[in-house]
């Protein structure tokens, strides 16, 4: 099993990821969250870089932006799926502004951002998840290797809104 401590925000209320799992009943989990991984896969720096060598900036900007975005655009499909599994499916009318304004139950939140600050919990995701089996390691500074990937933590409660703790 594996457990995460995120802090509260340092005011009267203030949020704290926590707040949005039930708390254990009898020592047993009663809630679910979910943790994933995505990738763009691996070869991405080296293909940029050989356009670099060449000098042709464009399309080493280009292959960075595409995989990135493919390791993203595959992380909100995944939510969208959880969603759905969860029981609380998109609306059929929902348009892509609503979806980029996250207006949909639950949120995801990847460490190192303002929710969840700590980078270094990446350890705990990536001892939860092995995602090393799908090509994705840590760096020395809790960074993922290759660059497009996207890691993260979904909560389905309906109140979950972005914030930050700092």
């Amino acid at each position: 099993m594996t457990s995460f401590d995120f802090p509260r925000q340092d005011k009267d209320n203030g949020l704290c990821l926590a707040d949005y799992v039930r708390p254990l009943q009898n020592g047993k989990p009663v809630d679910a969250l979910s943790l994933f991984v995505t990738t763009a896969g691996s070869g991405i720096r080296e293909l940029a870089d050989g356009f670099k060598a060449k000098g042709e900036f464009l399309k080493m900007h280009a292959v960075q932006a595409l995989a990135l975005e493919t390791a993203e655009g595959y992380a909100e499909l995944l939510h969208t799926q959880l969603r759905s599994m969860w029981g609380f499916p998109d609306r059929a009318d929902m348009t892509m502004l609503e979806r980029f304004r996250a207006e949909y139950t639950g949120k995801r939140y990847s460490f190192g951002y303002p929710a969840c600050p700590r980078l270094e919990d990446q350890t705990k995701l990536f001892a939860a998840l092995k995602p090393e089996e799908i090509g994705v390691q840590l760096t020395d500074g809790c960074m993922m290797e290759p660059e497009a990937s996207v890691s993260a933590i979904v909560f389905h409660h309906p109140n979950a809104t972005y914030f930050s703790v700092t």
